[in-house]
């Protein structure tokens, strides 16, 4: 499997993360920075817009794309967690606990799966699922606005925890497939299945996502490629400082954000990145 074209400089025995020549550290930091950005302008991580950018812009293999993503999402995600927890304090989301730990019962199954696929699959075929999963997220976002219309569904409780553990493990599973958070299927379902209000679905959906990637990191651990990533650790430790402060701007700008307008936008982005991965020749 190729290894990132990105140039590493001098290795640092002691400190590998800060291995990545200064040029490329702007660049990992800038494009984390701006992924962030727009990412906290509709209120999610950012992590489905920096898949392109790994696989096109950085040159790292389709399945070390996805575990570098993987990681930077846990980074991002835990301080997320940080900073929600100091607003809001842990008391807060106790009483949704059981809906957290229903689909979280899902989620962590999915996402062991997810990372059994994609290790599996071949480079192309993972690629072609990685693009219809991006076109599907890509309409989710255009669709966004539509969907928070809608009433939450009336369900027999029974009903309700069933679909909650299969939305989790669908979840789960693009999840790992993606190397995403998942917060964009998580808080429409929060929102449509349990009924919960958009701002605490965000949330909840930080406290499913954690140890959902942590599981998924953990399967890809077990793998090669898992390797590589140590080569790359300059890579995910400057694009995570710049997806941090970014989501933090972000979210200062959301306010003043056509936040309709971008998503619809957004959303067409993940299309054409869906398109131009699904076409781009395979180097694996």
């Amino acid at each position: 499997m190729q290894r990132s074209n990105v140039p590493q400089g001098k290795p640092n025995p002691r400190s590998p993360a800060l291995s990545l020549a200064s040029n490329h550290a702007l660049l990992a930091f800038g494009s984390g920075t701006v992924v962030g950005i727009l990412g906290g302008l509709i209120g999610l991580g950012g992590a489905e817009f920096r898949l392109p950018l790994l696989l096109g812009l950085f040159h790292l293999s389709i399945l070390l794309s996805v575990v570098v993503n993987l990681l930077i999402s846990l980074v991002t995600v835990a301080f997320s967690i940080l900073f929600r927890l100091s607003l809001q304090g842990s008391a807060f989301w106790v009483a949704y606990l059981p809906i957290v730990f229903n689909l979280l019962g899902g989620s962590l199954l999915g996402s062991v799966a997810g990372a059994r696929l994609a290790a599996r699959a071949k480079a192309r075929r993972l690629r072609g699922l990685i693009a219809l999963l991006l076109v599907f997220l890509g309409g989710l976002l255009i669709a966004h606005e539509w969907l928070f219309a809608q009433q939450p569904l009336s369900l027999f409780p029974v009903l309700r925890i069933l679909l909650g553990l299969l939305a989790g493990f669908g979840i789960g599973l693009v999840s790992s497939l993606l190397g995403v958070a998942g917060g964009e299927l998580l808080i429409p379902t929060l929102a449509l299945f349990f009924g919960v209000e958009i701002k605490l679905a965000g949330s909840l959906s930080l406290l499913i996502s954690l140890p959902t990637i942590l599981m998924g990191l953990w399967r890809y651990s077990r793998q090669s490629v898992f390797a590589q990533v140590r080569q790359n650790l300059g890579l995910v430790m400057w694009m995570a400082l710049g997806s941090i402060l970014g989501a933090y701007l972000g979210s200062q700008l959301l306010p003043y954000a056509p936040s309709v307008f971008l998503q619809v936008f957004l959303g067409f982005i993940l299309l054409i990145s869906a398109y131009r991965i699904w076409r781009s020749k395979e180097n694996e």
